[in-house]
């Protein structure tokens, strides 16, 4: 399947005639330094979601630089087109996990640096249709691909995994996925509520899952079904799959003394990325301990408070010189 490139200045689909994001990028200083970004490189920020990082980015490498920014869903593609509008952008529809396939079909060898923001954006939990959030009721979904373009049919929703998955398998996944140390208790109750009616809403999922935690455990800093939602839309959107996959093939997508910045939000995904930098003989760890956010940033978005920024920059490596100079076209 051959990347789908949109131009910022027209946008792509539109789930509005005016799409206006309320995600607040984090880290978004920390990263721009960490990448010690100058004039006309070339950068892949492949998270884009409603484009903050994107247009700080590209501001930075000006109008010789290049950001090529993907996404798997369309709809956070329209309010990256928005932000970036008249900077050197391009978008695309793809998992980051198909860089490589990508930057080849760009004609783009390696890239100076590579940004994930591997957290689900504050505008994806707003909308109600897609089912990632139980504040609001909606249809227990979580995919982030479109299901209305035939070249990228989606994966089964949660509701279908919650409906057909063996009792175990459920379980394994609250377990591995949510470190949800009930995940026995939960994935009977489903299954024992399934064969009366289906489970559909995210309302419907959440009481459940609320009832199957002991009262002492209801009341802590966060609502009883969150670690069960986080481990269904890792599993409905292969998340982790598409991480390790990335990780495995940064040294051959960056340049010589090019960097990639990770920004992650829970222990699955923080633990992969530093053990993957600290394995690869390839890449220099930049910091030491994870970056994170200020006081100041947490008081103003609170969702910061659990980014986690790595960053590793590919060592120089003289048989590769040639390669220190993507091509921006």
């Amino acid at each position: 399947m051959s990347p789908d490139p949109i131009s910022p200045e027209h946008g792509s689909t539109e789930p509005e005639p005016n799409p206006r994001a309320v995600h607040r990028p984090v880290l978004l200083e920390e990263v721009v330094a960490h990448l010690g970004l100058a004039e006309g490189m070339v950068l892949v920020d492949g998270t884009v979601g409603a484009g903050g990082h994107a247009a700080a980015l590209a501001r930075k490498v000006g109008a010789s630089g290049r950001v090529i920014g993907l996404d798997r869903d369309p709809a956070m593609l329209a309010l990256a087109g928005a932000a970036t509008v008249g900077l050197p952008v391009t978008l695309v529809q793809s998992p980051y996990s198909a860089i490589r396939r990508v930057l080849d079909e760009l004609g783009i060898a390696v890239v100076h640096g590579i940004v994930l923001d591997l957290g689900l954006s504050s505008d994806q939990l707003a909308w109600a249709d897609r089912g990632f959030s139980f504040a609001t009721e909606g249809p227990l979904d979580m995919r982030f691909e479109s299901g209305t373009d035939p070249d990228r049919a989606p994966g089964p929703t949660a509701a279908e995994l919650v409906a057909t998955l063996p009792e175990e398998e459920l379980a394994r996944i609250f377990f591995e996925y949510g470190e949800e140390r009930f995940s026995r208790r939960i994935a009977r109750r489903i299954v024992e509520t399934r064969r009366a009616e289906p489970i559909m809403t995210t309302h419907q999922l959440a009481e459940l899952v609320r009832r199957c935690i002991p009262g002492k455990y209801r009341h802590g800093p966060i609502d009883p079904a969150t670690r069960v939602f986080q481990a269904l839309r890792i599993a409905v959107n292969e998340e982790l799959e598409h991480l390790d996959a990335t990780l495995a093939i940064l040294p051959e997508i960056l340049a010589p003394e090019g960097r990639a910045a990770i920004i992650s939000f829970h222990s699955l995904e923080d633990r992969r990325v530093k053990w993957a930098f600290r394995n690869e003989p390839r890449l220099t760890v930049l910091t030491k301990k994870p970056v994170t956010a200020t006081v100041q940033e947490v008081s103003l978005n609170p969702r910061a408070r659990s980014a986690k920024l790595r960053v590793a920059e590919r060592c120089p490596n003289p048989k590769q010189a040639g390669m220190t100079s993507p091509n921006p076209s």
